[in-house]
Parts: C-alpha cells; structure tokens; sequence
C-alpha cells in the first residue's frame, strides 16, 4: 500500500467506528437518556444531540447560517486536509505520523458531518464523563469519537510538527 493510500483506510476505520457506535446510541438509548454509568458514575453513556459545535458554540445561529459554518466550511476544510493526504507532491511534506494525524482529522470531520447532513444538522454526542466540580463543571460536554479523534489528531499533529524538521522527518 502507497503511504498515500494508509491514512485514508485509516480514516474510514475511524468514521465506521463513529457511525456504528452512534448508530447503536440511537438505536437503544432514547434522546436524552441514560443508558449506562460505568467506573462509579464517573463515566455515562447518554444521547443527546448537538446542534452547534464543541461546547454548544452556535446553538442560537439561524438555519442558513448552520449550513454554512457547520456543513459548507467544513466540507472545503475537510477536501483541503484530504487532498494534503493524497496529493503526492503535498504529501511528501509530512512524515507518516503526521498524515496519520490528518487522516484523524479528516476522519472526525467526516463523522460529524455525516451527522449534520443526514440528521438535521444535529450531531449525536454520547461519552460524558464527571469532572467532579473541576472548572466548575460537574459533566464535561458529551463527546463522541468523532469530536475524540479530531482532538488527539491535532494534538498529536502539534507535538510532530514541533520535532518535525521541515522534510517530513521526525528529528
């Protein structure tokens, strides 16, 4: 396989792995419920729906103003990154590690996209877990594995492009 062609089978393990298990919350947790406390409560499994972005960012934006931001935007973001990947004269940029982490991206992206044409827009979120009162949130906002891989991507893509030596070499 062309170190092109890994990332992108990556990436679909990851947005197979979002719509299975968000198709599983839907189909077995009514929205808005409960389905299951794990690790002495400080781990729930719920539904609920976002119709914003992380931490409910543009809840109250207008329809037309959604589809823009929360479709339209990401879809070229998420092509751009894409075409980084597959490009072959871009690729060769980044080391291995790196386009992993841009498929992770990718990947998230496409999740919760999925969800926003396929589900009016709202994205199903279902892994919440106690924060105990810590910056004074009892719950963390609900996530899902979408919203997990593009965090440890970036993440990720920040610490190798600080040890990245500007050839697609990890120093």
């Amino acid at each position: 396989m062309t170190k092109r062609l890994k990332p992108f089978i990556f990436s679909l393990a990851i947005v197979l792995a979002d719509q299975i298990s968000k198709a599983l919350i839907v189909r077995f947790i009514p929205e808005n419920g409960v389905g299951c406390e794990l690790l002495g409560g400080f781990l729930r499994i719920v539904h609920v729906r976002n119709d914003a972005v992380a931490f409910s960012l543009g809840a109250s934006f207008e329809t037309p103003v959604k589809i823009v931001l929360f479709i339209i935007l990401p879809v070229l973001l998420v092509s751009f990154i894409a075409y980084l990947i597959a490009s072959e004269k871009q690729s060769r940029k980044f080391s291995s590690l790196e386009l992993f982490c841009l498929a992770g991206i990718v990947a998230g992206g496409a999740g919760n996209l999925i969800d926003r044409i396929f589900r009016s827009l709202r994205v199903v979120d279902w892994i919440s877990v106690r924060m105990y009162g810590l910056f004074g949130l009892e719950w963390f906002p609900t996530w899902n594995i979408a919203d997990a891989s593009v965090v440890v991507s970036v993440l990720l893509l920040a610490v190798a492009m600080i040890f990245n030596d500007g050839k697609g070499k990890s120093r």
